[in-house]
């Protein structure tokens, strides 16, 4: 009974312990994102993508793809912006954890198991700009691919810091149906290249 009560407690504990890492990590990453519109963009270009995509007709699927255009630069502009205004904040406060679970307070238990997220907004930002100036010169319907798998990983990278890896997973997954690996293949190379460098805790200079 005693064993049963310890466990019990222990649980709450480590539940309520989460439950405050993660509020602070909500309430830092809102008071950056308070002044951006990036999630009215980013809704903006993932639903627009998949209308495109169901039109009937090549044509129109280009027609529709080109008007989305100011809204692409705008969400590119916004999370370099953000990726900036991270780069502010103390790096303990920044570390997020590579472990599936929450674990409270592991940038400072086990600093080895985290990682910086203003290194992640970084790799991000760049590989959207990357994508939405076109630099490897895809056709409009491969760019939109690669857009909106930019976005959906920049989305799980979010939910990843605020709350954990396994909430990233399963949001990514409800939301847009979409798995974080397939993500991940689907980003540019030069995007992948950089995420997996960070997420093995190398060099990214």
């Amino acid at each position: 009974m005693d064993i049963a009560l310890t466990l019990l407690a222990v649980i709450v504990t480590w539940r309520l312990l989460c439950l405050r890492c993660q509020r602070a990590r909500i309430a830092l990453l809102g008071r950056h994102l308070a002044d951006l519109q990036l999630e009215r963009h980013m809704e903006t270009l993932t639903q627009g993508y998949t209308r495109a995509i169901h039109e009937k007709e090549e044509s129109r699927q280009l027609q529709v793809l080109e008007t989305f255009a100011q809204a692409e630069n705008s969400v590119a502009a916004q999370m370099r912006a953000l990726a900036d205004s991270m780069q502010k904040e103390d790096a303990q406060a920044t570390r997020m954890g590579v472990l599936p679970f929450c674990v409270p307070y592991i940038e400072r238990l086990l600093p080895a198991s985290t990682r910086d997220f203003r290194e992640l907004l970084r790799i991000h930002a760049a590989g959207l700009r990357r994508v939405v100036d076109n630099e490897d010169r895809l056709n409009p319907k491969d760019r939109a691919y690669h857009l909106s798998a930019e976005l959906y990983l920049f989305q799980h990278s979010c939910h990843w810091f605020c709350k954990s890896r396994a909430v990233a997973d399963a949001r990514l997954a409800l939301r847009h149906q979409v798995k974080h690996q397939k993500a991940l293949e689907s980003v540019s190379a030069a995007t992948r290249a950089a995420y997996l460098t960070w997420l093995r805790g190398g060099d990214l200079r």
